[in-house]
């Protein structure tokens, strides 16, 4: 019996220990200047982001910030309704995500764009601070998530601008979340405009799709 218990006892620890260092294997796998994409909810304003703008059957994201290494620490640099363009130590921000129930998947700069990233990540510390902008029409002045990681690679010319659209593509009209949406700010839906979003930005052929993270 004693035996038994302890061959079940070291069978549980080896098993806690592959937990961890498969975590930990997939986290040390992250570079400088991965891109990470969060998963979309279903409803609210991350499900009507996806509704008008979701591009891949596979790919469904509301939010994304860029991977800073920096002295053996990893940080993501992102622009978020809570404390604007900051950042983020990534055990708190992967915290965040998980909290309801969102997934990251990360995306890589393919090997001919690589020499990017260092200017990127020096752009994305320099707007820290900056609020976030919650009316997503671009701003000098304050930047939502994908605008923030565009400005970062924008003199590299890595992503583009694209018309905006807040068209139902179930209906061929206004999505109703974003009508009443701008209606309460008391500005015009901002149909055509120049911006971006997180699926467009995954979309670009300039990325490759690497690995989900949990």
């Amino acid at each position: 019996m004693r035996q038994i218990l302890k061959s079940k006892f070291f069978l549980s620890f080896f098993a806690v220990l592959l937990v961890f260092s498969c975590k930990s294997y997939k986290i040390s796998e992250l570079q400088n200047g991965d891109l990470l994409f969060v998963t979309a909810k279903n409803s609210g304003l991350s499900g009507a982001i996806n509704n008008v703008t979701q591009k891949q059957k596979n790919a469904s994201f509301d939010h994304m910030g860029i991977l800073e290494r920096n002295k053996g620490k990893l940080y993501v640099l992102h622009a978020a309704p809570k404390d604007g363009s900051q950042k983020q130590q990534l055990k708190d921000f992967l915290k965040d995500q998980s909290k309801d129930g969102q997934a990251i998947v990360v995306y890589r700069l393919k090997a001919q764009f690589q020499d990017a990233i260092p200017s990127a990540i020096e752009k994305a510390n320099s707007m820290l601070g900056k609020p976030y902008n919650f009316n997503y029409i671009l701003d000098e002045n304050s930047y939502y998530c994908s605008d923030y990681i565009e400005r970062a690679f924008r003199n590299d010319h890595i992503f583009t601008l694209e018309p905006m659209t807040f068209i139902d593509p179930a209906t061929g009209k206004t999505n109703a979340f974003w009508e009443n949406f701008y209606s309460k700010k008391g500005l015009k839906v901002p149909e055509g405009e120049p911006g971006c979003n997180p699926n467009g930005l995954a979309a670009s052929e300039k990325l490759e799709r690497i690995k989900i993270l949990k």
